[in-house]
């Protein structure tokens, strides 16, 4: 693992845009410290979001992870141009003739995949621990350590998005296909739900789309924005019902799971397939 992990990181070492793009990720990545300076108005009132409590344990366990997630495209992008530049540069025959089998070089993109998101799940846990007990009203260790499951529920989806990019690196060989690809099965799955809860219903259009991939994913870590103190103000003022279940479920990281075990192996099987 750490020989197939060597070889790969040396590749990206040597390649000045997955190093930008790495870097300005985890720049990027250390602004969510800049929300605390946010302020606006809304109306009448002056909101600071600093004083809404997403810094506050538990809560910032859930935001932290959510706007990370957002930013997973940076790594994405990395991902997918390991995967191209194999075949551009040809690296991949040569791996091949070296004595890798294709096995060993399906599962040194796989380490690749699982170094990120790990890398990035701890940057989380201690830019969060920092933050929280920077600005946190809660300290004790019982609520710091509530709602941990989120870091979880990111490496999961981290996992999963970057197992679907190289599966898709693999499937076309090219980045902008392989991105553009994506974007067009984002749109797809958008569309088939429209259309399952215009022909039935919200409830069943739910129960069906959340096993597709990208919904899947989406569905681990949900909208963290009405849990703001400001949001449940307003909700109570207005006496409306919000209801939404924030937990991480075992099936919802169960289904990512099989998508990540689906992605892998069908990109072994392709590049197994394939005459090099």
């Amino acid at each position: 693992m750490l020989r197939l992990l060597t070889i790969e990181f040396y590749k990206l070492k040597h390649s000045r845009s997955s190093k930008v793009l790495s870097i300005a990720y985890f720049v990027i990545l250390s602004f969510i410290a800049l929300i605390a300076s946010i302020e606006f108005n809304l109306g009448d009132f002056q909101i600071r979001i600093a004083d809404q409590g997403i810094f506050n344990f538990p809560f910032i366990w859930h935001f932290n992870t959510w706007v990370a997630a957002t930013l997973k495209f940076f790594l994405a992008i990395v991902i997918v141009s390991m995967i191209s530049n194999e075949y551009s540069n040809r690296t991949l025959k040569q791996n091949l003739i070296d004595g890798l089998s294709k096995k060993e070089f399906m599962l040194s993109k796989f380490y690749t995949v699982i170094a990120f998101a790990a890398l990035s799940t701890l940057f989380i846990f201690v830019m969060t621990l920092i933050l929280g007990y920077s600005f946190s009203d809660y300290t004790e260790f019982s609520i710091v350590t509530r709602e941990m499951e989120f870091l979880l529920a990111y490496f999961f989806k981290l996992v999963g998005f970057f197992s679907f990019c190289l599966f898709l690196g693999v499937l076309v060989k090219r980045s902008a296909f392989a991105l553009g690809f994506l974007f067009v099965w984002w749109i797809f799955e958008n569309i088939l739900y429209g259309i399952l809860r215009w022909q039935t219903s919200a409830e069943t259009a739910d129960a069906v789309i959340q096993f597709f991939p990208l919904e899947s994913m989406k569905n681990l870590i949900n909208l963290p924005f009405q849990r703001l103190n400001f949001i449940e103000t307003a909700a109570n003022q207005l006496q409306a019902d919000i209801q939404i279940d924030y937990a991480v479920h075992w099936y919802e990281v169960a289904i990512v799971s099989v998508w990540i075990f689906l992605f892998i192996y069908s990109a072994y099987a392709l590049l197994k397939k394939r005459d090099l």
